[in-house]
């Protein structure tokens, strides 16, 4: 199992959880986020690029990868996702260089898993 797999089950399962607690400011905050990455005045797409720019500057590796997930799903190309997490390395300094190598190794984690979806299974 990947990072990305175990991340991925991780979040489901913790977030099952999560709403079994049947708490509702959570179930509001938790509706909040989703609503906010909505179209709007700006598209969901660029929504999602700047959650992943957001991400990165408050150091938060978790959410880096969901918006990378989500950025790679929507059909940002590598240079703009490159492009993007280096407005973050600009605002937030150097310290946003150890989640800057993760946000990239994620990437890469991304780009071989739909690479080895599309490879034909020789039978």
């Amino acid at each position: 199992m990947s990072r990305l797999d175990e991340f991925r089950a991780y979040r489901t399962r913790m977030n099952d959880r999560i709403f079994e607690l049947e708490h509702l400011g959570i179930k509001r905050f938790f509706n909040l986020d989703t609503a906010a990455y909505r179209d709007g005045a700006l598209d969901a797409k660029t929504k999602e690029l700047l959650g992943l720019v957001a991400s990165a500057v408050l150091r938060c590796n978790d959410c880096i990868d969901y918006h990378l997930l989500q950025c790679v799903e929507a059909g940002f190309t590598d240079e703009e996702l490159t492009d993007a997490l280096n407005v973050a390395l600009v605002v937030g300094g150097s310290i946003v260089i150890p989640h800057l190598r993760h946000a990239i190794e994620t990437i890469d984690l991304l780009r071989a898993e739909a690479d080895s979806a599309a490879m034909p299974i020789n039978e």
